[in-house]
């Protein structure tokens, strides 16, 4: 399958068809996987008008996206793209567990689910700088 897309993937519409397609992928994927690791239904509670949860959710798209952004900044291959974007995922992840780690006196999660803004907003936050520095260190 690699031979047959890479002719396609040598034009310019071809890359930009090609990236974008996996950028909505990985977005869908590594939303999904947050969605695993948290307490809560974000889509449930966006939907109910918590902003705290919007804003977590909406820091890891961004965190996520920019990722996928540094990784096709370096110019490499779509699948190299998926493969770099990966591993800035799971390491985007891992700030997530750390977070939690890190705050003892309350659980984030429990915070998030409660409408708590200032710690959706600081969730938020720490996707969005950490998605900078994964994303600069891992092309």
């Amino acid at each position: 399958m690699k031979g047959s897309i890479d002719p396609l993937l040598a034009t310019p519409l071809g890359m930009i068809i090609g990236y974008f397609s996996v950028a909505i992928l990985e977005l869908i994927i590594f939303l999904y996987l947050f969605e695993l690791v948290t307490k809560y239904n974000c889509w449930k509670e966006i939907k109910k008008g918590n902003m705290a949860v919007a804003m977590a959710t909406g820091g890891k798209m961004f965190g996520i996206c920019n990722v996928i952004r540094f990784c096709i900044e370096a110019k490499e291959s779509v699948y190299d793209t998926m493969i770099w974007s990966s591993l800035g995922f799971l390491l985007l992840l891992v700030a997530y567990f750390l977070f939690e780690f890190v705050t003892p006196v309350f659980r984030i999660d429990d915070e998030i689910a409660k409408d708590n803004r200032a710690v959706g907003f600081i969730a938020m936050i720490i996707s969005v700088s950490l998605s900078f520095v994964i994303g600069a260190s891992i092309v």
